[in-house]
């Protein structure tokens, strides 16, 4: 599938917004007074903010080739 590079820019800014706020999401999680019991939702962030840096990544690598 190819992309343009306004299409890859796009994705790459959209991503950097959802991982800024996954980013404080998890903060704040960790932050309340018994993170512990929030400990799923912290961990569902932690895995979606690795994911969303791996899409990062590889955009950044289809810029470079196009």
């Amino acid at each position: 599938m190819e992309f343009s590079k306004e299409e890859l820019a796009e994705a790459r800014r959209q991503i950097e917004s959802t991982l800024h706020k996954l980013r404080e999401t998890a903060d704040t999680l960790r932050g309340k007074e018994r993170p512990e019991r929030y400990k799923s939702q912290i961990t569902l962030a932690e895995r979606r903010i690795k994911a969303f840096e791996i899409a990062a990544v590889l955009i950044d690598k289809e810029w470079k080739h196009l």
